[in-house]
């Protein structure tokens, strides 16, 4: 549009994905604190006197400045970044551990995959994202509890939370023992459609300490109902994505990626 300027503008964010743009540039995927998801081009970062390549690595936090229309009125959707400081780079401490390193990469996915539309702001998101990965750095409980209370709790903000507590066809409350991922959770024996899963009671009071960030609870479950737990859990948040998460399949359900003396009971 003859006449216009980009604005500058500056907010902090999650790095989600960086992708080779040219011989010398990266499209950066963000999840911003203020303004959502939105993508924008770090010139010259793939060079290696660049200045600022390295904080614009997945799982980073980081403080910049952009130039474009942080609405989305005018011009390109591609944002420039001018500036970044690195706040807390979270993939450091996570790219030589590989339960936690597939873990970090399926929780980015799944922000993405939350924020289907550009600049629309998600701060509870982007709180939630921010928290797992820093979860997931600091290493005090399993990364596949981590990863899993993070599914549970993004479900719950995009309104596809399971019912646990309760009949997610009747409503009627109570712990029941069916769980069907079409109907939407645990079902009494009425409303039990063929085909349903019969979880063990405790996988069930896994998915709801995950939930509710009951880590006493958490912390203590058997590696079986892990295994349940995030079987449920992925069946349910790619039911309502569609079509599954490519990092999911990744992810190292056999070792716990805990220290301080967490780790999951062999």
């Amino acid at each position: 549009m003859p006449g216009y300027r980009r604005q500058l503008y500056r907010d902090d964010a999650v790095v989600l994905r960086a992708q080779k743009l040219g011989e010398s540039d990266r499209i950066i995927t963000l999840l911003t604190r203020r303004h959502g998801r939105l993508r924008a081009v770090a010139r010259g970062v793939r060079r290696t006197m660049s200045r600022f390549g390295a904080r614009l690595e997945p799982f980073g936090h980081v403080d910049l400045q952009l130039a474009g229309d942080p609405k989305g009125e005018q011009g390109s959707s591609l944002h420039s970044i001018s500036q970044v400081e690195g706040i807390q780079l979270y993939g450091k401490r996570l790219v030589d551990d590989y339960p936690r390193y597939t873990a970090a990469s399926a929780i980015v996915e799944t922000a993405e995959r939350l924020t289907p539309v550009e600049r629309e702001p998600s701060l509870r998101l982007f709180q939630l994202t921010l928290g797992g990965l820093r979860a997931l750095a600091d290493g005090e409980h399993a990364s596949t509890l981590v990863l899993d209370a993070y599914l549970l709790r993004g479900m719950a903000l995009a309104g596809w939370a399971p019912a646990l507590v309760a009949c997610a066809v009747c409503g009627t409350p109570g712990r029941h023992g069916a769980f069907s991922v079409p109907a939407g959770g645990c079902v009494c024996p009425d409303c039990r459609p063929p085909g349903a899963a019969h979880p063990a009671p405790a996988t069930i009071e896994l998915m709801t300490a995950l939930t509710s960030g009951d880590w006493r609870i958490a912390d203590v479950a058997e590696p079986a109902h892990r295994r349940e737990c995030s079987g449920l859990v992925a069946a349910h948040l790619q039911w309502h994505l569609e079509r599954g998460l490519r990092s999911l399949p990744l992810v190292d359900r056999g070792s716990s990626g805990a220290r301080d003396g967490t780790k999951e009971a062999q």
